[in-house]
This record gives C-alpha cells, structure tokens and sequence, in this order.
C-alpha cells in the first residue's frame, strides 16, 4: 500500500500510482458488553463516491506499537495464513474510547515469521480486512532491535538496573542503537503509508518506539503525535546514564503529548528535561506544559484501566464458572492467596514466596490452612538473569513445600506454564487476597483484573450461589513500586525488598475483618470502575486533541539535521529578524533609538567572564559613533559594573538596576530615579535570602545600591527553581508593606524598589528624546530576559502614542525563541552581535560617504 500523504508523493517515481478511489474498511469495535468482538461492522456503504466522502469526514487515529493486536496462525492444509483478533490486547481494547464512527489503523509488527515473498499479499490482506499495516522486519535487524537494544539496553535501564557493567564486559554497543534507528524508520515508513493528512492521529506506544516522533515529524513537520509509555521512566541519575540520552529524550520531545502512569515517571521525565536540555515545566489550569521551540509539549498522567466488558464476558463463561466451582471445591477450608506475574527479574517472585515461608515459619497455626497460588506467565525475553530467576523461584517453592507440606497439601501451588485466560479469570474470583510484589513495574494491571473479577457478575454469583446483588470482597497486596499502586488507597502498600513487611501484610490481611475487607474492595472498585480502558484512552485522545488545537494558526520551521531535528513554531507576527531585514530601515531613517539589554543578549548568560569582549566594545563604540544614533545599555547589573566595563564608550548611555540609575554619556553625571530611596527593607530582605543562600549550594547573593539579586544559576536544576519559588513567597510575605516588589527572572529572585522597570525607563527615555526636539523615527530594542517584556511592551505602547510627530518603526526584538511581546526574534547572543555588526557597517559606510562628499564639496 503506497502513502497517501504528501511528503511520499514528492518522493514517488511516475510509476508508482496511487487509487485514491480505495478506502479503508472500517475496523470492527471492542464493546463493554459481554459480545466483547462484534464482527465487521455491518451495512457498509456499496457508492463509491458516498464511501469516500465518509472516509475523509472520519475522525481517524493510527495506532502504532510493536505488536499488532491479532493472532497469526498459518493454515496447514491450504498454506494461507490466517488472522483473527487478540482480544486481550490493549491495543484493541482502547477503541472503546473513540467515538463510534473514528477509523482506526493498526501499525506493528505481528507475532509471525512471515516469508518475504509473501509479505505483500500478507500486507494487502490485513489493511482490507483488519485495518492493520504490518511492519516487516528482518530476523537479524528484529534480534538486535527487540531482544538487543529494547531488551538488553532500554528494559533493564527503565526499571532502575544499569545494564553496563564492566566486570561483565557489557559495554554499550552502538550497532544495537543502530538496529534500534533503523526499525523506529520502518515504523515510520509504515505510517506515512496509512496517514491521509495532517488531520490524522498518531498514537505510539512504549519504549520500543521512542524515536518514531521524530521521523513521523521530520516528513510532516504538523503531524499530530501523541506518545503513551507503559513502562517506568528511571529517575535522570540512572536515565542519563544511557549513551544516547539525549537522541531519545529530544525524539520523545517531537511529540505534542507523553503520557506516564503515574507522576513519578513524569517527574523523572521532567527532572530529564530541565537538567539535560534547560528545559522547565509549567503547570496551567491542570496541564503539565514544556516549552520547546514554541510548540508545549503536554505531559499526560493517567494509568491505563481494565476492559470491564472483556472481564465479564469471560466471567460469564461456562468454562470459567466450571473452573471457579473446581478451584472452591479442591483448596476448600484454606484460604487461598494469588500471585500472577511474568517471569522475569523485576516481579519479585522469589522476594514474595520467602515472605510467604517468613509468614508460615512464625505462624504455625497457619500451616495446613493457607495455600499461596503463583501462576508464573512465560518470560517475554531470554537470558541468563531470567532463567536464574526461574530456577530460584522453582528451588524455594520446592523447599517450602518440603519443609511445610502434608501428604495432600502444598502451601506452594506454582504453575509454571501458560493457562487460558479463563483459568486465571477463576483464580481471581476464588482467591481472597492477591498479592503484587514487583520490584518495580510500570503498570500492571493484576489487581485491577482481581477487583473487578471478586465483584463479579449476577450470573457467577447465580452458579456459585452467592447471594446476588450481596457484598463482595477482596484484599490487595501492592508493592509500592508499582505503577498501579496510588490509585489503590486501601490495599497494604509494602516494600518487596523488606520481607519481614510482606510477610507482616500477608497476616494482616488474613486476619482482616469482614466489614474491612468489603469496605477496601468498594473504594477499590469504584475506582476501577470508572477508569477502565475505554476512559484511558478517551482522556488521552483529547488531550491530545487540545495539545494540537492551534497548530494551523502558526507557522513552523524544520530544524537540526538526524535525531536532533525538530520543529520550530511561532505565531504569524513573530519573525526573525535578520540583517537584510532591518538594514533598508536603518538606511532611511534619520534618528535612531537603540536599546539593549546586557546578560543573555550582548553577553552569554552561561559566560563565567561577565566582562563584554573586544568586539562587543568596538561594536557598540561603531553605533555610538553615528550621531544619527542614541545607544543605551539597559540593565539590571549595577552602575559600578556597568561605568567599569564600558569606560572606553564614550558615547555609550547607560541605565543600570533597571533604570534607577541613568547616565547619557561617559562625561554626564548619573541620573538617580525620583523614587525616594528607603533601603529599611533591606535589612528585612537581606537575612531571608542569606538563609536560602545558605540551603541552596551554587547559589549567590548580589546586593545593589538600591536592589538585591539572589542567583542560582550554578544551583541544582531542579532544586534552584523550587527554592526561588519558596523564597519569591516568603519575601513577598515579609516585605508586603514596604514599597518594593519581588520578581523572578532567568535564574534570578530580585527585590527592587517599586516604581522602577526597564519599560518604565525606556519610556521616559523616549520622552526625553522628543521634548529634546529629536524624536526617533526608528527604534530598536533587544533583550532576553523577563524584565525585558515590559521594555518591549513599553515601546510597543509609546510608538503608537501621540509622543512623536510620525510613527516611528520599531524592532521589538528578544534572544530566543519563546513566547514573547516583541514581533522578533533571533537565536542567540552570537546573532544579536552579527546584527548589531551588519548595521554599524551600515553607519561606518554612510559616515564614510557623507566625509567623501564634505570633502569633495570644499575642494571644489
């Protein structure tokens, strides 16, 4: 199936042709009622052209994971391969969230060895029939992509095991990282084959996908991406040890939603962001919100929920009433405990059955009466740690039953096998506490499929003649290292690695009241009740939704070449400002105002040297030359600084601290603010941000004549932030009656006098300007910082007033691209220098020819 979209079509050769008349079948739904899988939908259209105008007025989403939801089984008599839907899957199981009439595609890799030569046929058939577009990828390249760098690399990282080790000779290995590339390539490739425009949604989930943003955005730069990660997110001391960091968290930021089960991954996430990339979160009625190149990159957190449907639908089989009736009937007079996890080396299988052998050890009375049933799913990777593992847990259940069994009885039942899905379905209803003791899992939605399963159904509870209708109970025994584990306020939270408390909480919950356990079990339900999967993934949906809402209102820019491209988007009215833009204006005006913030705009804010440079001086010395032109350096450092390093500008104006202080030229007297000085608050302020200082290593104090300026640049990036919110409230707190105000800049918590601002000051400049007989007709402003905004807002506003004679034209210019009041923007300090270079040349060739004429004229 070739790409309807445009990026492919640029690509495509004259012969390769595309039926636009095709449409893709509808897929079938996952309903909440016992039918769980209807068959395709019905009363398709048979006009053509009625077909394709449904199809394009349909809400579409792709959805795009490793797996595709379905079975493969390959028909032994004909040689045909035949597909039907897993309906276990997560994947199909989230379109209960859609609306009823969204198409939705499937994009994955199936669970199959398909021959190449048969891919084709393979491929048609699925898009046809299942809305499913595999991704064919070969053994070798499937072996160091999924079981090499997914598995080996990223897996064990994001559950908090470093998988390099020198001692075991694990060394990072790139070309696994490759494999990884070139499969995330394919996915999108696949994508692009299937998404019709800018209009479709892109849903991509986990780990094994996390570049896949950043090619899907490379070839369609509006492309809506929303990316859903079902594992943990390590916290950044043990994520940054990954090699490429940075390739995976800038591919991850090409997406316009992430979403997290809980809001430790987010937070790990975050602290990612803010101390690899600078990057800071704001939180708007609700929304977590990066900014990054002037899109938000929305946070989601959200776990995923139970099919409810699905659950009664098996809980309403025969097979599985039979099955409950067997399990009451063979373990009758014990109470049973249930473990149901993977095996692997992060469920904690062999930590719960010592708790087990902890509980029966001290409680004697227990033996005989209690049976712990561990059904152990097959391991979904290899290697040596998950077969240790697997020997491990067979050792100490063999032992305990040894030590503690009876000719009839084991208190430790493994099943080390794969069982249907009904058998465990009937382990749930017939077990009375389930326990999860993973050391750390991203989700795992055990004990929610346990709630729902002990609520039950009027038609199990009819065929185990339990009172229909009656109360019901159940007891959760969570690790606190689960990601289910918050929502789950009444189960007993414990601590995996400490045996003694899962041994502690499995008594507890065997002796537990009647009442008590009802009452866990319905403030459990109710949760599980409501956020099930279908809420998930309609939550999801329109968040994603409003993260994109005003893409078509802006314009973008591709950036970066490789995994550090992005996407660059700003509204209609902010442009960069460039040389050849400005310099037409620069030539025709006639006086010129220009004002320049210093730190971050004509100076690196990362320079330790705060000192301008050689070239800085003779730039500035250039403009200041043309007496056409009034330059000013405005502020907040203050004046000694300031007087000391531009000595050598003679021409150069100055307003320091804001403008508190402002100086004409190197030969006038400095110009105090009419603001009556009281520096009283100063002994208020000044013991409350050395208290921070002292908290808060990297951190400084810079005190002023009239402000005071507490820094944490240098300050852990997470740490810094949180203390100069503590200390912007606790000043503000203390200093509400004195005449000053508290503000946050760049890294910065200042206290100045009130009545004092760059806007302010660039207004009365102005002013002074006009009432002077030399009003500007051009006027230029370039700044970074906070305080900047009201220097632009102020300009902005006095342009447009009655103050000059003509509307001058104004440059409103800040460093970066951020949303901001000025119209203009250019990237970096080397930029502004560039610009402010082109222009002095501009002045020295006019000054030049303007000498040659003079001279020409005397001569003659």
């Amino acid at each position: 199936m070739l790409s309807k979209s445009c990026a492919n079509l640029l690509e495509m050769g004259a012969d390769n042709l595309i039926d636009f008349s095709m449409s893709i079948k509808s897929l079938p739904r996952v309903m909440t009622t016992p039918g769980i899988i209807n068959d395709t939908d019905e009363g398709a259209c048979t006009d053509e052209d009625s077909c394709t105008t449904t199809s394009q007025l349909r809400d579409r989403k792709i959805i795009v994971a490793n797996f595709l939801p379905l079975n493969s089984m390959k028909d032994q008599m004909t040689g045909e391969w035949c597909f039907t839907w897993d309906e276990d899957a997560l994947l199909l199981q989230l379109k209960d969230g859609f609306s009823y009439d969204t198409e939705v595609i499937y994009v994955g890799c199936l669970k199959a060895d398909i021959d190449v030569r048969e891919q084709e046929v393979v491929s048609q058939k699925l898009l046809e029939e299942y809305g499913c577009m595999p991704t064919f990828l070969s053994p070798d390249l499937y072996k160091k992509y999924y079981h090499g760098f997914c598995k080996k690399q990223l897996w064990p990282l994001f559950h908090y095991m470093l998988p390099i080790g020198l001692h075991k000779g694990d060394l990072f290995d790139h070309s696994l990282f490759q494999a990884y590339v070139s499969a995330n390539k394919k996915f999108a490739d696949k994508v692009l084959e299937v998404i019709n425009s800018d209009d479709d949604y892109v849903w991509i989930h986990d780990y094994h996908l996390m570049l896949l943003p950043t090619f899907l955005r490379k070839r369609l730069n509006r492309i809506k991406i929303g990316f859903f990660l079902h594992s943990p997110f390590p916290s950044s001391e043990i994520y940054r040890t990954l090699p490429v960091r940075e390739e995976i968290i800038k591919a991850l930021l090409n997406a316009d939603l992430i979403g997290f089960q809980t809001y430790d991954y987010a937070r790990h996430f975050l602290s990612c962001c803010s101390r690899m990339l600078g990057l800071h979160y704001e939180s708007k009625r609700g929304y977590i919100g990066l900014e990054y190149y002037g899109r938000i990159v929305s946070i989601k957190i959200l776990s995923v929920g139970v099919h409810i449907g699905r659950l009664h639908s098996v809980l309403n089989h025969p097979h599985t009433i039979s099955k409950v009736q067997e399990i009451e009937k063979k373990f009758k007079g014990k109470k049973l405990l249930l473990g149901v996890d993977d095996m692997d080396i992060f469920k904690g299988i062999s930590l719960k059955l010592l708790a087990f052998e902890l509980l029966l050890e001290r409680s004697p009375c227990l033996r005989g009466n209690i049976v712990l049933v561990q059904i152990v799913n097959p391991a979904r990777s290899t290697g040596k740690d998950v077969k240790e593992a697997r020997e491990e847990t067979i050792s100490i259940a063999e032992r305990m039953n040894n030590s503690y069994g009876t000719p009839g009885y084991d208190p430790v039942v493994l099943i080390d096998k794969p069982i249907p899905f009904y058998e465990r379905i009937a382990y749930y209803v017939a077990a009375e506490c389930c326990i999860v003791n993973a050391v750390r899992d991203g989700m795992n939605l055990v004990s929610y499929e346990y709630v729902v399963c002990r609520q039950g159904t009027e038609e199990m509870d009819k065929r185990r003649g339990v009172n229909v209708g009656g109360s019901h109970t159940s007891t959760l025994i969570v690790s606190e290292f689960v990601g289910c584990s918050p929502s789950l306020s009444g189960a007993f939270r414990v601590n995996p690695w400490s045996v003694e408390d899962v041994a502690d909480a499995l008594h507890q919950s065997i002796i537990l009241g009647e009442s008590e356990r009802q009452l866990r079990h319905e403030k459990h339900y109710r949760y599980v009740s409501t956020h099930h999967v279908a809420y998930w993934a309609h939550s999801f949906s329109q968040d994603l939704k409003r993260a994109c809402k005003d893409y078509y209102s802006r314009r973008c820019w591709a950036l970066g070449f490789g995994l550090n491209f992005r996407v660059l988007f700003l509204s209609p009215n902010f442009k960069k400002l460039t040389l050849n833009h400005i310099v037409s204006s620069y030539k025709n005006s006639y006086r010129r105002a220009i004002f320049l913030d210093y730190d971050g705009t004509i100076r690196p804010e990362s320079s330790v040297n705060k000192t301008p440079s050689q070239e800085t001086i003779s730039i500035l010395n250039g403009l200041c030359s043309d007496p056409n032109n009034t330059v000013f350096i405005v502020s907040g450092r203050g004046r000694d600084s300031l007087s000391e390093w531009f000595s050598s500008c003679e021409n150069l104006g100055i307003a320091a601290e804001h403008g508190y202080f402002i100086r004409w030229r190197k030969d006038v007297g400095w110009e105090s603010n009419s603001v009556v000085a009281d520096s009283d608050w100063m002994k208020i302020a000044k013991p409350v941000i050395q208290l921070y200082t002292d908290a808060t290593d990297g951190s400084f104090v810079e005190v002023k004549e009239t402000a005071i300026v507490w820094h944490h640049q240098y300050a852990d990036h997470d740490f810094g932030p949180c203390q100069a919110k503590e200390l912007l409230d606790h000043l503000e707190s203390v200093l509400a009656n004195e005449p000053v105000v508290v503000k946050r800049g760049q890294h910065i918590v200042e206290v100045k006098p009130q009545g004092v601002s760059k806007g302010l000051v660039v207004e009365k400049l102005l002013g002074t300007l006009s009432n002077r007989g030399k009003p500007p007709d051009f006027v230029m402003c370039i700044g970074d910082d906070r305080s900047d905004e009201d220097m632009f807002e102020s300009i902005n506003n006095t342009a447009s007033s009655n103050l000059f004679p003509s509307v001058p034209e104004v440059f409103a210019c800040t460093v970066g691209q951020k949303p901001s009041k000025a119209k203009y923007y250019v990237e970096d300090t080397s930029e502004v220098l560039r610009l402010l270079r082109g222009i002095t040349a501009v002045s020295t060739q006019n000054q030049k020819s303007t000498h040659h004429q003079v001279s020409f004229e005397s001569s003659s």
